[in-house]
């Protein structure tokens, strides 16, 4: 398709969710070394490097955006619900610094890439808890934009410690751990809130509540590599596969929709609970073909993603404004800003 000259305007942040559950995938079939031999570490290689080309593709257009369409960054970095986006690029910035120490061991480049990615996840919390903190007294938090998106300063966080005690800064990573694991259950407890007083978040949304599984998952796998006890794992698995069920009695109304570039929420949740169920397939055997289940289902998941959006880019439905979203209800929307 021809692009036309303002469809980087809807080059949104949350195109980077491509990079995450590609390079999530990686990481994922890196697990699966064990039980599937090398092949399964080719496959992971692989994926790592098209996540890499893929990031570098977004950072340039979207550097290009920034340049060229200066308003649609602000007002997306203004937005109630899609600030939270902006994560999404500290998060791939770890995802790729992890998969590359994987495969690859450590060296200066991925040290620089972890750093940056880890310094930029805690300014982007710290940016979104600022401005939680400027919420007005009189008015209070705007229930209807809190949406699934802002489990992603979350989940930033506790990815550090899947490279970060390689790359000699674990004590580092252990405290960047520790502020995920204090932040996870605060933003679940404003979802449920929001979803009890509220409704839950609009139909094209519903994509971006798979996140949910996201930070249970990988606190699980942080927690094993802390060195922390498996049981404390099991905990954070069995969480995850809670929201897995959960979400998945969402797949018809999900499927029901027309494909956009926020069904890529689902990918990463995906696999980062394969990657766990993978690694505790050490402690019990006995859970190794749903581990093979789980890894099956990301990549299926993936794939799946990636043949839509092919599909949509030929028809030019990907980089077009989002549609208006339903009303929650007549006094939610009177005053509240759109969602997403």
């Amino acid at each position: 398709m021809a692009l036309r000259p303002d469809a980087l305007q809807h080059l949104s942040f949350n195109w980077f969710a491509i990079v995450m559950s590609v390079a999530g995938l990686a990481l994922a079939w890196l697990r699966a070394v064990p039980v599937l031999g090398e092949l399964a570490g080719a496959g992971a290689l692989v994926l790592a490097l098209l996540a890499a080309l893929a990031f570098g593709a977004l950072a340039l257009f979207s550097w290009i955006r920034w340049q060229v369409q200066a308003q649609a960054v602000a007002d997306e970095l203004a937005h109630p619900a899609r600030h939270a986006f902006l994560g999404a690029v500290p998060v791939s910035l770890l995802l790729l610094a992890t998969a590359g120490v994987s495969l690859l061991g450590t060296n200066a480049w991925l040290a620089a890439v972890w750093w940056t990615g880890s310094l930029l996840q805690w300014g982007v919390t710290v940016w979104v808890l600022v401005r939680w903190l400027r919420v007005d007294r009189n008015t209070g938090l705007n229930w209807p934009a809190l949406t699934p998106v802002l489990f992603i300063p979350v989940v930033g966080n506790v990815l550090a410690p899947l490279a970060g005690g390689a790359l000699g800064a674990g004590d580092w990573a252990a405290a960047q751990f520790g502020v995920g694991v204090l932040l996870w259950p605060v933003v679940l407890a404003l979802l449920l809130v929001r979803v009890a007083t509220q409704g839950l978040w609009p139909e094209r949304l519903l994509p971006a509540t798979f996140i949910a599984i996201t930070p249970p998952a990988l606190i699980g796998s942080g927690v094993l590599q802390l060195g922390g006890p498996p049981v404390l794992a099991w905990m954070c698995w069995g969480v995850a596969l809670l929201f897995l069920l959960a979400c998945g009695s969402l797949g018809r109304r999900i499927l029901a929709q027309p494909f956009t570039i926020g069904f890529w929420a689902i990918g990463f949740p995906l696999s980062a609970f394969a990657a766990l169920t993978l690694r505790l397939v050490v402690y019990q055997p006995a859970l190794q073909p749903l581990a093979m289940l789980a890894l099956a289902l990301a990549s299926l998941a993936v794939l799946l993603l990636a043949l839509s959006s092919w599909k949509s880019w030929q028809q030019g439905s990907l980089l077009v404004p989002d549609a208006p979203p339903p009303a929650l209800s007549v006094t939610a929307t009177r005053s509240a800003p759109r969602d997403g």
